[in-house]
Order: C-alpha cells, then structure tokens, then sequence
C-alpha cells in the first residue's frame, strides 16, 4: 500500500517552534531528511565550544547565511532573529504540548544527554548540575518554566500579526497529532 501522499508537501522553509524540550529539533531533521531540506538548528548557530554565547551580530551572519539556503527547516525560538528568519518562512509548526509532558521529556533527555555524554554543537555536552539549579539562567529547566505560559500568549500574537500572515500555521497540541499529521506528508 503506497502512504505518500497524493500532493507533495508544499512548504519548503518551513520553521517550528515551542518550549524547550517539545521537540523541535527531532521534528525539523525528520522533516529535512524527509523532505530533502536542510536541516537548520538555531541552537547550532548560537553556542560556540565551551558553551560560549555568541555576539549578536555573529549569529545574525550565521542564521543569514543558513536561512540562503532554498530550502530548509528549522528548530529555535531565538526571538533576536525572528524578523530574518520568519519573513522568508512559509510555513510554522508550533508543538504546543501541556506542560507535564514537556517538563518529562526535558528531564529524559537531560539524563540522556549527560549519562551518555551526547557532544552537541560542537564540542559541548550536556552538564547535570546547572540543569537542576532551576533558579539559575544556566538552567534549562528554567528556560522552559519561564517560557512555557509566555509562548501560549506570543505564538497566537505573531500568527494573527499581518507581518506573518503569508505563513501557513500548524499547531499541535499533542505529540500524536503531530505524528499523525508528519505520517500523511511524508
């Protein structure tokens, strides 16, 4: 039985957004490999080795640089970039979870990454300690309780924002819709 769909996914930049440890990443290189886009992970662009933040201005080149690319999909919620990244986007995905699932996924995936000492973006690992200082800015524990109601509000704001109007949006609010959906495109 042939499952692909009839019309081919018509969207080929295409940005998903959401708390942190929704899935955004896992979402855009499914969809990239998928897809045959580019996979673009803003966190990428951003952290240099030693967990070094980089300058405005240097990450602004760098996400310029990814986002030429014809066609591309993207994981992040840097807002600093927002207004180069979303212009040229086509389509948002914006995994919309409750916040117990998230919170479990980022607790998982914190464990994972530190036990099995997984390198991301370059020569970075993940670090246990700082994760649980969730009253700390290193923390992405904190990040996601801090974001989590402030995105609820934003998103709906951008998407109704006639600078995004040209953006095709999909929300999903639960990981079994965005499966389901991600199964009849690709």
């Amino acid at each position: 039985m042939n499952l692909r769909p009839a019309v081919p996914f018509p969207y080929k930049r295409i940005v998903v957004v959401g708390v942190t440890g929704c899935g955004k990443s896992i979402l855009a290189e499914s969809l990239a490999g998928n897809l045959g886009l580019e996979f673009i992970e803003l966190d990428a662009l951003y952290w240099k080795p030693g967990w070094v933040e980089s300058n405005p201005d240097e990450f602004r080149e760098r996400v310029k640089t990814a986002i030429g690319a014809p066609a591309w999909a993207l994981a992040g919620n840097y807002s600093q970039v927002r207004e180069l990244v979303w212009p040229r986007a086509e389509a948002v995905i914006w995994l919309d979870y409750k916040f117990q699932l998230v919170f479990r996924r980022l607790v998982n995936r914190t464990w994972q990454r530190w036990r099995t000492k997984e390198t991301l973006w370059g020569s970075n690992y993940e670090r246990l300690w700082p994760q649980f200082k969730i009253w700390s800015k290193e923390s992405l524990f904190y990040w996601q309780v801090r974001s989590y109601r402030r995105h609820k509000r934003l998103y709906p704001q951008l998407f109704a924002s006639p600078d995004y109007a040209h953006l095709k949006v999909f929300h999903f609010k639960t990981p079994g819709e965005m499966e389901e959906w991600l199964a009849s495109i690709t």
